[in-house]
């Protein structure tokens, strides 16, 4: 159990953090599944406008540290080439 003032700030600051980072996964989480949604069901213009939603908020989860750009890099790299590959 933590003793110092600024060790029980921490706790609490880490469990507010927490919570916040969860919440923003996610949203991306879901955010990924409509696209992927719309790629399975064959709609290109709802997987385009899904997509154009999903990017900025993954890379904001990048920036805020929360995933890592590489896997972030990798998904858009998929959706990207899944969105194109509807005729």
């Amino acid at each position: 159990m933590a003793n110092t003032p600024q060790a029980k700030k921490r706790i609490r600051r880490n469990q507010a953090r927490t919570l916040v980072n969860k919440n923003r996964v996610s949203r991306i989480r879901t955010l990924v599944k409509k696209v992927e949604a719309a790629i399975t069901a064959g709609d290109k213009d709802a997987a385009a406008v899904a997509l154009k939603a999903a990017q900025p908020e993954m890379a904001r989860g990048v920036a805020k540290g929360v995933l890592h750009k590489n896997t972030v890099a990798r998904k858009f790299s998929r959706l990207t080439k899944g969105v194109n590959a509807i005729a």
